[in-house]
């Protein structure tokens, strides 16, 4: 079975899509209803911008959303998935692909949760950082003795872990956790607590925009960052987006999850190859592969 998996924030580079733009009519026509969708040329941004451009939040998420989306339609009748997963953001290109969502609505909800979590980092300096060389239990018990908020945030995949919170709290975590022999704890260059209770101001407004939207039966199942298994009810689909939020991205048990329910074959949709490499570090056995025209 062919397991199809999207990329989070973070997988973005300048030049983006270009590609797609150049080879595909159906790719330039979608680009050009991105632009009108989302009021501002981000094409421009994802083709010329700088890396700095495309860090912006209310950029980058649409722009990866993008490259991944554009590149699954344009596959065509190639592109036929047994089931989808998404980290973080990858889970709406994956919702799009499996149809689920619309594209325009896919593309909104993106765009709304963008504004949102980056309207939550402002209220408080908070931040994440990557934990290497410690078993998850051992982080998840150095973050609840930890002064101030700090969670286990994204388990990507064993022996790799990512904290989020509070500024403060992160650092004082990261001191501990090398204390207790983590090979690093390095903060990230993030604009804030992704998948933390810090996100709570975001997860409200991104659930009413996803009241607003509709959700199909999906061809194939997807699995969801919170739940980790195979889901198709869409009110279910529903829930578990508006948590993944402030929820853990459990993306090792998710692959786990995929593989154990049958799939032979990872193939990443969109920009970058960071999903493979950690397919890899949870099952090395797997194929893996990056789609392409």
């Amino acid at each position: 079975m062919k397991a199809y998996v999207f990329p989070g924030q973070g997988a973005q580079f300048s030049g983006m899509g270009l590609d797609l733009y150049e080879k595909s009519p159906e790719a330039q026509d979608l680009f050009n209803q991105a632009n009108d969708i989302l009021g501002f040329s981000i094409t421009d941004i994802m083709f010329e911008g700088s890396a700095e451009d495309l860090k912006q939040t209310k950029v980058t998420q649409p722009a990866v959303f993008l490259h991944s989306v554009i590149l699954s339609k344009v596959l065509g009748d190639s592109f036929k998935p047994d089931m989808v997963a998404g980290h973080s953001l990858g889970e709406f290109s994956a919702l799009v692909a499996n149809r689920t969502l619309s594209f325009e609505d896919g593309l909104k909800l993106v765009s709304q949760r963008a504004q949102a979590m980056q309207k939550a980092c402002e209220l408080e300096p908070s931040t994440m950082a990557a934990v290497l060389g410690l078993e998850d239990e051992m982080v998840e018990s150095v973050c609840s003795e930890t002064e101030g908020i700090v969670v286990a945030a994204n388990y990507n995949c064993p022996g790799q872990l990512v904290i989020s919170g509070a500024y403060d709290a992160v650092e004082r975590a990261c001191e501990n956790l090398k204390e207790r022999g983590a090979r690093r704890a390095l903060i990230l260059p993030v604009g804030g607590a992704f998948h933390s209770p810090l996100m709570e101001p975001a997860r409200k407004d991104l659930a009413a925009a996803i009241e607003n939207s509709t959700f199909n039966n999906p061809i194939c199942p997807v699995y969801q960052n919170v739940s980790t298994f195979a889901v198709n009810d869409p009110e279910e689909i529903k829930k578990n987006l508006v948590f993944q939020l402030t929820a853990p991205v459990k993306w090792t048990q998710s692959v786990q999850n995929m593989i154990k329910d049958g799939a032979s074959e990872f193939v990443e949709v969109g920009p970058g190859k960071v999903l493979q490499g950690l397919v890899k570090k949870i099952e090395r056995s797997m194929e893996t592969s990056s789609a392409g025209i």
